[in-house]
C-alpha cells in the first residue's frame, strides 16, 4: 500500500475529519460503523447498518450496501459497465420509482479483483441521481462531476477529484 504525501493544496483536516490525501493508494475496504440510508421518490431505496466503504487517494469515501439491504424491487440491471484499475469490471443498475426512472443510479462488482472480494454483489449509489444520501445523521454531498461517486459529509476534507481542474490528478 503506498501512501501520497499530502499536497499543498490539501484542506488540513479538523478535529474529527479525515483528508482524502490520506487515504491510500491502491484503495482501502472498511466497515462503517454508521448506518447508510439512500432514497428516492419517497422511498428509502437502501438502509443497513453492514456497509462498507471504499477509501482512495483524492477521492471522497464511497459506500457500499449489501443487496440484502437494498429495495432491488425497484433495480434494473443496465448495459453500462466502467474498469476501474483497483476493482474491476463494474455493472450498473437503473431504477424506477413510480414515474421516475433513472438511468445508471448504482454500480456493483459482481467479479471484483483480488482485494475486492468484500464488496462482491454490494450496491453503490451516485449521491447526485438520488433524492438524499446520509451517513448517520450527516446528508452527503454529491461528488462533482459525473463519473466518481463519492460520498462527501462535514468529516471529510478535499479537494476532492471531479472538481473542476483535477483531471490530471
Amino acid at each position: 500500500m503506498t501512501m501520497r504525501s499530502r499536497p499543498e493544496h490539501a484542506e488540513k483536516p479538523g478535529p474529527g475529519q479525515e483528508s482524502v490525501w490520506d487515504y491510500p493508494r491502491p484503495p482501502r475496504v472498511e466497515p462503517v460503523s454508521k448506518p447508510v440510508r439512500v432514497e428516492l421518490g419517497g422511498v428509502i431505496l437502501a438502509g443497513t447498518t453492514r456497509a462498507l466503504r471504499v477509501l482512495e487517494t483524492a477521492s471522497p469515501p464511497v459506500y457500499y450496501i449489501p443487496p440484502a439491504d437494498v429495495r432491488t424491487e425497484f433495480l434494473a440491471p443496465s448495459r453500462s459497465r466502467t474498469v476501474c484499475e483497483w476493482k474491476g469490471i463494474a455493472g450498473y443498475w437503473s431504477i424506477r420509482v413510480g414515474n421516475e426512472f433513472v438511468a445508471d443510479v448504482a454500480w456493483s462488482y459482481e467479479h471484483p479483483s483480488r482485494g475486492y472480494e468484500a464488496i462482491r454483489g454490494y450496491l453503490a449509489f451516485y449521491p447526485a441521481k438520488v433524492d438524499a444520501c446520509y451517513v448517520g445523521d450527516e446528508r452527503v454531498t454529491p461528488q462533482k462531476g459525473g463519473f466518481y461517486g463519492g460520498w462527501i459529509t462535514p468529516s471529510v476534507v478535499g479537494p476532492f477529484k471531479g472538481e473542476p481542474g483535477t483531471e490530471g490528478w
